[in-house]
């Protein structure tokens, strides 16, 4: 992917465009570890991203949570562009490593999934109860190590 291929949606600055950069599972690194001039593929993603086609302000990375040291690498080459953290809970990203990894200076910058975790939490008539507990207990938690 080349900057001509986010022209269409850089055109609308007032909307976000979050790009993949990093993903959760562990077969991502097979292409996202690749040396591309003497950077991991995924960084060179991160860094085209923050400098060359942001000229808007627009764009934020998805980043998974199960490498708290790539997000931080990420938030390293990024500075306080927003990163979408998939991989919390059934994946098995940690929260306290997630958010102390990837949180800008003051202390914001994440935003944070949990969907399967949630989303699995109870069966019947306990479904909305459980969910509910879990969605709650994480955001306990992440707000724990802000």
């Amino acid at each position: 992917m080349g900057r001509d291929s986010l022209d269409p949606w850089l055109a609308w600055p007032d909307k976000g465009v979050i790009l993949l950069c990093r993903t959760s599972n562990p077969g991502g690194s097979d292409l996202q570890f690749l040396d591309v001039g003497g950077e991991k593929l995924y960084e060179r993603v991160a860094r085209l991203a923050a400098n060359e086609w942001n000229t808007s302000g627009q764009i934020g990375l998805v980043v998974g949570a199960t490498f708290p040291a790539d997000i931080a690498r990420v938030r390293a080459i990024v500075g306080d562009m927003p990163l979408l953290v998939p991989g919390i809970g059934a994946q098995g990203g940690d929260i306290a490593a997630t958010v102390e990894a990837g949180r800008t200076a003051n202390a914001t910058g994440l935003m944070i999934n949990s969907s399967r975790a949630i989303l699995y939490a109870g069966k019947d008539e306990d479904f909305s109860a459980a969910a509910r507990k879990v969605a709650e207990e994480t955001r306990a938690a992440i707000n724990l190590h802000r």
